[in-house]
């Protein structure tokens, strides 16, 4: 048994303290709201998140910082991507200098385009840091319904610890070492599920469906590659996985984000209406000027760009891209170990 602390009492929060509650670890749920904390203690439910779903008895949420800090010697970080470089700041003086962390978080910060990693090593610089990713609705999770995930870190042994503390009957972890891939393929894939839900709403298709989600692996894997990621870890669990999970379900907030800025609403009236952070309405941003920066092409990133922020309509979406050079599927920087010019 583990002493655990989970900090963010959204959705997927919720569903992994209550996940790693059931395992038998000792664990415990900070929420930043105090009246949210007292809810989740007396009734057992949350009452803004998985509302319907009995918690573990066994879990306690806390809404001290210090207090949940101090309960345990593990930490998993499920606070929105946007706010992670203040809670890390905030927390950063309860926390061991060698503090395990596991970020659960998918998204790159807009203000500098730079992944969750390495945002915790500027302010954490000692920190044993590891993600958790894959494609893993928390209403499934909650519900038991079987889940497959990665779990990656840098540093020998981290990873296969997080597996061993996530990994259960019905939710499995792999290990990875392939940091870069699994925070790139967790981050971009909300952005290519904005624009299969804004296709989906104009009753497009499932040929421009698919179309989509092909080309926004390319994308992911455009940027992967610039950024050292693996091709077979986007392959995986972290990029087509979690890229197929979040493009073609109603219960992925990006997609439904997509659906509603396709009937007419604007950004702001469609995050409204979700009542929960879609990360992908903020990851397009940073992705669009640090791709541009790094001198990566995403043509997709960029048109869903236009759509949220420049009020360009879906269907100048399509005729954009349609509209584009002819290339070749596979440019030759893509082909990972393969001579340009040989023949096979």
């Amino acid at each position: 048994m583990k002493r655990i602390t989970v900090y963010g009492a959204g959705s997927w929060g919720t569903a992994l303290a209550d996940l790693l509650a059931r395992k038998g670890h000792q664990t415990t749920l900070w929420c930043r709201r105090p009246e949210q904390a007292r809810a989740i203690n007396s009734t057992g439910r949350n009452p803004d998140y998985l509302r319907d779903s009995d918690l573990s008895p066994s879990l306690e949420a806390v809404p001290d910082l210090k207090e949940a800090s101090g309960a345990s010697d593990l930490h998993v970080c499920a606070i929105p991507t946007q706010s992670v470089r203040s809670f890390l700041g905030e927390a950063k003086p309860f926390w061991p200098e060698d503090a395990r962390l596991c970020n659960v978080a998918k998204g790159i910060e807009i203000t500098t385009g730079l992944r969750i990693s390495q945002i915790s090593s500027g302010i954490i610089p000692r920190c044993r840091y590891s993600v958790l990713s894959g494609p893993s609705h928390a209403e499934e999770v909650i519900a038991g319904k079987p889940t497959a995930v990665v779990v990656a870190s840098a540093i020998p042994g981290e990873a296969e610890l997080w597996q061993d503390i996530f990994s259960g009957r019905s939710f499995r972890a792999y290990s990875s070492d392939d940091v870069p891939g699994v925070e790139i393929g967790g981050a971009v894939k909300n952005v290519i599920a904005i624009a299969a839900g804004i296709a989906a709403s104009r009753d497009m298709g499932y040929n421009t469906l698919a179309a989509l989600a092909s080309r926004g692996l390319a994308e992911v894997m455009r940027l992967g590659a610039r950024c050292g990621a693996h091709p077979l870890t986007l392959a995986g669990l972290a990029g087509v996985g979690d890229l197929m999970v979040t493009c073609f379900s109603d219960l992925s907030r990006n997609y439904k984000l997509g659906k509603a800025v396709g009937e007419g609403m604007s950004l702001e009236e469609a995050m409204r209406s979700l009542g929960q952070v879609a990360e992908g309405a903020y990851t397009v941003d940073a992705l669009v000027r640090h791709a541009r920066e790094i001198g990566v092409e995403l043509p997709l990133t960029e048109a869903v760009h236009r759509i949220l922020y420049d009020g360009v309509s879906p269907e100048c979406m399509v005729g954009s891209l349609f509209g584009r050079e002819l290339k070749p599927e596979l440019p030759p920087e893509m082909y990972w170990g393969r001579e340009k010019n040989q023949n096979v």
